[in-house]
């Protein structure tokens, strides 16, 4: 099972830093190297439901440019708003 796990987060690592534009790319890689590891299941699924939306979208929601619908806006959409790149 953790094995199942660790595949998960390289892949969701993986397609975090490599979304389509520098600018998600950078963010999302960062947030996906500190904070894969400590999000559970629950949350993985939230994150990759993100993953999913197309990159301009997603970008606008985590600069609070746009208003995510409900579905999306989940306490992990909250924790990348909220991730500082410097700390």
């Amino acid at each position: 099972m953790a094995a199942v796990l660790d595949a998960r987060r390289k892949r969701l690592y993986y397609r975090s830093a490599y979304t389509g534009t520098k600018e998600t790319d950078v963010f999302l890689g960062a947030f996906a190297e500190r904070h894969l590891a400590e999000l559970d299941d629950q949350q993985l699924d939230d994150y990759e439901k993100l993953l999913e939306i197309a990159d301009p979208r997603l970008y606008k929601w985590i600069t609070a440019q746009e208003t995510p619908p409900a579905e999306y806006d989940t306490p992990v959409l909250r924790m990348i708003q909220a991730f500082d790149l410097t700390g």
